[in-house]
């Protein structure tokens, strides 16, 4: 008979089915894959004012007017319009949602008898959320890329200050673009994640980060902090429009991800820290 062993309490592919499981895990999945969609389709019927925008000058392009040039143009737009909040609110759900829930219906008590140890439990749930929120992230531009490809076809992308890219190129700096959103989220998720030891109310973990990126981006609209802005969460966010530039311009991506992994090593220490000693009575 095998003994009681550690590694052995909440495996990751037991949590991952349980989080699987939830309502809001489909409900965000099936709004991320709909979302382009509905874009695509919104474009195709303005088509009549699409095709008077894309007749300006070269120098007045936005993300917009170029959304229909084809697939991978559609995708950068489709990544401009949600990043500064649709994909805030998902990566928080899923971070915010994983423990305050379990309190909320007062199953984590019964989770820690199991015995499962306080800091495995939320190392557990911390990588399954994680996984969860860069597959939706990732899902977004995929799914783009699918819509783009059968409502605008396969060309060269077009970018907003003139010029094109080949294919290939355009494949690299999209990468470069996704992986730079994973990391600008990482400070949205670990708030979410320290908001969800501390209270026993998925709603408010999940608003609570959702609360951070907008005071964030009041404040960053405030043009009188000057420098001081470059500490804000949000600072940087769509730092990734650099990688459009006719050579990828690396200084604010780095200086964003440099910011974005500060507040989430913080927060994360400070959620460990937090439910470490915190008194589990739901």
């Amino acid at each position: 008979m095998t003994g009681y062993s550690v590694r052995r309490t909440l495996p990751l592919k037991v949590e991952a089915i349980r989080q699987f499981r939830r309502r809001r895990t489909l409900v965000a999945f099936v709004l991320l894959l709909v979302l382009p969609w509905i874009i695509a389709a919104a474009f195709e019927l303005n088509s009549d004012q699409a095709s008077t925008d894309q007749g300006r000058s070269a120098g007045t392009f936005g993300l917009a007017d170029l959304a229909t040039s084809g697939a991978m143009n559609f995708t950068l737009f489709t990544l401009f319009v949600s990043a500064g909040f649709l994909l805030v609110v998902v990566v928080a759900l899923f971070c915010g949602d994983t423990v305050a829930s379990e309190a909320n219906w007062s199953s984590l008590r019964y989770l820690l008898a199991a015995p499962v140890p306080r800091a495995r439990l939320l190392r557990q749930k911390l990588v399954v959320a994680m996984a969860y929120a860069t597959i939706a992230v990732l899902c977004l531009p995929i799914m783009a890329l699918l819509t783009g490809t059968v409502f605008f076809g396969w060309h060269d992308v077009k970018l907003p200050t003139g010029g094109t890219y080949p294919l290939g190129t355009a494949l690299t700096r999209m990468a470069i673009i996704v992986c730079y959103a994973l990391v600008a989220n990482l400070v949205v998720a670990a708030l979410a994640f320290l908001l969800s030891v501390t209270t026993d109310s998925p709603l408010g973990a999940v608003g609570g980060a959702v609360g951070l990126v907008i005071v964030s981006n009041i404040l960053d609209s405030v043009t009188a902090l000057g420098g001081k802005r470059e500490f804000l969460p949000t600072h940087f966010t769509y730092a990734w429009m650099d990688a459009l530039q006719s050579s990828v311009q690396w200084t604010g991506m780095l200086k964003g991800a440099a910011v974005s992994l500060s507040y989430a090593l913080i927060f994360v220490a400070l959620a460990f820290r937090r439910f470490r000693t915190k008194d589990i009575v739901s």
